[in-house]
């Protein structure tokens, strides 16, 4: 995919804060490493949005608020999945899975975040989601094609995303699962929901 530098003017319909400055503030929370790979993800998410129509307002703040809580302590997100009452099944795993869920929570709390596309967006990233709407199926796939991603089989994702991004997100689930399977770790079972709604039905265009 080949991505021009994009920004996006905020109107305040979504957040209170203009882009320079949420930039500033998801940039004290997370290493230098992970904030290139945020501003990553928001230009590829961008590059989609234009070509699928996406609002670009949403797309850009949930892109930079994605990963906003993966480096909190286990400690606080433990804490955040039992007084928000969430499935408790979550504290089987780890960070990987917490960080998209508690995330969701944490800047709805800090930026009074109200829109269900951004948060349901931050909240399924990592796992995806079997019905997901347009803003949370472009994070989804944005996170996993962004400009910095130099893993086997991104090209091939890239490729797909800019033809149809339905079997961009086929394929990229397709290869997360294989890795997952490979590592012999254990799946969270919303995983494999995105698998079967997904992959299933696009088979016979997955082969390497």
């Amino acid at each position: 995919m080949t991505l021009k530098l994009k920004t996006v003017t905020y109107s305040n319909a979504y957040i209170d804060l203009s882009r320079e400055e949420l930039l500033e503030q998801v940039s004290q929370v997370m290493s230098d490493k992970r904030f290139t790979h945020v501003k990553g993800v928001e230009q590829a998410a961008l590059e989609l949005a234009e070509r699928y129509g996406a609002n670009l307002e949403q797309v850009s703040i949930a892109a930079l608020l994605h990963d906003f809580a993966k480096e909190q302590s286990d400690e606080e997100m433990r804490d955040i999945i039992i007084s928000e009452n969430m499935d408790l099944e979550l504290l089987q795993y780890g960070n990987n899975i917490w960080h998209g869920p508690v995330g969701a929570v944490v800047v709805r709390n800090q930026f009074s975040i109200q829109d269900q596309d951004i948060l349901d967006a931050i909240r399924h990233h990592t796992v995806g989601s079997p019905n997901m709407g347009i803003v949370e199926q472009i994070i989804y796939l944005a996170d996993y094609i962004e400009p910095n991603r130099t893993f086997k089989g991104v090209d091939k994702a890239r490729k797909l995303a800019e033809n149809d991004m339905t079997k961009g997100i086929a394929y990229a689930t397709l290869k997360t699962l294989k890795h997952l399977l490979n590592e012999n770790v254990k799946i969270y079972p919303k995983a494999i929901e995105t698998y079967n709604a997904w992959v299933v039905q696009k088979q016979e265009e997955l082969h390497d």
